[in-house]
């Protein structure tokens, strides 16, 4: 059984034109899960550069050479079994300012 950490990206199929997506991780860790599905926002290239995304450092095992950011507007709780594989994990700072955006835009 798939138990995503926070920070995590997983390719996840979204069911969109049969295309994976990276998505991190943003739900909490829980060892005892309600319900197989884990909170979590699409990592993206494509930079528009409005207030809802993050900016991501660059790292070895995302595809591609740009950098990225995490657009929280597409925050969405993803169903376990939609989870393809692990492509790596982000630190807890960057863990920590999405989800201070997502709170900033939530307004909690």
């Amino acid at each position: 059984m798939i138990q995503p950490k926070p920070g995590e990206v997983w390719w996840i199929d979204l069911g969109m034109r049969s295309k994976l997506r990276p998505m991190m991780v943003v739900s909490r860790e829980d060892p005892n899960p309600e319900r197989a599905l884990s909170v979590c926002v699409p990592c993206t290239t494509t930079i528009k550069g409005g207030q809802y995304e993050v900016p991501l450092p660059r790292v070895r095992w995302m595809p591609g050479p740009d950098e990225g950011v995490v657009n929280v507007l597409g925050i969405e709780a993803v169903e376990h079994h939609r989870f393809e594989r692990r492509a790596g994990r982000y630190d807890s700072p960057v863990v920590a300012a999405v989800r201070k955006r997502i709170g900033w835009m939530l307004e909690i």
